[in-house]
């Protein structure tokens, strides 16, 4: 209303002069961070990956077309309007209005990092900062293994580095498709930071071929990755095949052909046929890898054994033969071979059926074949099935001669026993006969038949 005077000062806090330290803080608090005539300063920060490209965006709300600059973590005035004054060509203008001042920085590196004003010449100025952060992905990315070749069963080293990297990366690793844990050391070099991942595995000969890969994790990078292969030594591994009968008994008079097939790393460099417990019957043939007895009879029945070697050690599978009459016609409830495995740590390499090998083929061209625990257990063929039923029959016919031996023992001890208990009883003389009805012993042995001059004539009585 005209002619009326606003009030100032204290009275003008209705008052309330307790509001006025209020006041005092609330204008000291806007110098720091000034927000006059309505107008704000938006800005964002920035990561970047170190040689890309950084760009710096400086808004205005409810812009008035005030004065909008741009400075360096110097204090340096790169863009004034749309003006540059600092003599660094990296520093490019993108655009430029009342409302925006946004500016690209090309080829960032490590010393760019830090932060950057954005200034509006406004009464109070206003001032807000952006903050650029430089990412630096791994330099360098390295396996190292301690054993090129390794021996299944022995446990190597590996060790995966990353060099001057920010921040520090994360390695990974895998086995084939499997993630396993490593133990990780960092050592920081000024800013800069380097990872050493260790590793520490069992290998056997199913780790031969497989690649160990080393995965880094960097917001700087994705997918970076070095891997190695395995390659591990392995034993022998043996298998038996019959040739001939292909199916059905091995009767007596008829051929039989086996055919040994070995693999390993390296290839073997030894095998051979022979007979367990046992020599070999002169009418087998041997050659090579192939076992062939043209006539079987009984006394070619047994354990026939191929055993392999190579530079790491050797291993064997057994074949058991039991030859049936002409004319036995009756399948066997079981077929196949016996393997057994010649150490316990055998029995983590898995299944020897698992690839069928080809009879023809050289030890050379054998394919890879894992293994099973399962399959190493004994595996009984045709003709154990009929040498377990004689066995059981021979057990049988002892166990009943034991049997009558100790019942005829029993029945024995039971006679004698009556016959002891009969032959026990009392003892009768007429030594003093008459003498039971004496008054005293005087007169008993003078009433005794006989007397005492009669003693040779005494008699005994069993009863």
């Amino acid at each position: 209303m005209a002619g009326r005077a606003e009030p100032s000062g204290p009275a003008a806090c209705g008052g309330a002069p307790g509001l006025l330290p209020v006041l005092l803080l609330l204008l000291s608090a806007a110098a720091i961070i000034p927000r006059g005539d309505g107008q704000n300063l938006v800005t964002e920060d920035v990561t970047v990956v170190e040689g890309d490209v950084a760009t710096i965006s400086c808004r205005v709300k409810n812009s008035d077309d005030s004065v909008i600059q741009l400075l360096n973590p110097n204090r340096q005035t790169i863009y004034f309007r749309d003006f540059r004054p600092l003599k660094d060509s990296r520093f490019q203008l993108v655009n430029f209005s009342n409302s925006e001042l946004r500016v690209s920085l090309t080829n960032v590196s490590i010393s760019d990092e830090g932060r950057y004003f954005c200034q509006l010449y406004t009464d109070p100025p206003q001032e807000i900062y952006t903050t650029i952060t430089v990412l630096v992905p791994p330099r360098n990315l390295v396996i190292d293994i301690q054993k090129e070749i390794a021996v299944e069963g022995e446990e190597i080293e590996l060790n995966c580095t990353a060099m001057a990297s920010r921040p520090a990366t994360t390695i990974r690793w895998f086995k084939g498709n499997k993630e396993l844990t490593g133990k990780s050391e960092v050592e920081q070099w000024s800013d800069m930071y380097t990872v050493t991942s260790q590793l520490l595995l069992k290998v056997g000969r199913e780790d031969d071929g497989v690649p160990v890969i080393c995965l880094v994790d960097h917001p700087a990078v994705k997918d970076l990755q070095t891997q190695r292969y395995l390659e591990v030594m392995y034993k022998p591994q043996v298998r038996v095949s019959q040739n001939y009968p292909v199916q059905g008994l091995t009767r007596e008079g008829e051929p039989l052909e086996l055919t040994c097939a070995a693999f390993g790393k390296p290839q073997p460099t030894d095998m051979r046929w022979l007979r367990v417990d046992d020599e070999m019957p002169q009418h087998v043939v041997v050659s090579g890898s192939n076992l062939l007895i043209s006539n079987l009879n009984k006394t070619d029945n047994g354990t026939y054994r191929c055993e392999a070697s190579n530079a790491v050690g050797k291993s064997h599978a057994d074949y058991m033969l039991f030859v049936y009459d002409t004319t036995a016609t009756t399948e066997p409830a079981v077929h196949g071979f016996t393997q057994l495995p010649n150490s316990a740590e055998e029995l983590d390499y898995g299944d020897l059926s698992g690839t069928p090998v080809p009879l023809n083929a050289s030890t050379e061209a054998l394919p890879t074949v894992q293994l099973s625990n399962a399959s190493l257990a004994f595996r009984p063929d045709s003709r154990a099935g009929e040498e377990g039923a004689i066995r059981s029959v021979d057990h049988a016919v002892v166990g009943g001669v034991v049997a009558v031996v100790v019942f005829a023992m029993l029945c024995l001890l039971i006679i004698l026993g009556r016959y002891f208990a009969r032959h026990k009883g009392t003892y009768f003389t007429h030594e003093a006969k008459g003498a039971d009805d004496a008054a005293d012993a005087d007169t008993a042995i003078i009433n005794a038949e006989g007397g005492q001059n009669n003693s040779e004539e005494k008699k005994e009585y069993f009863i």
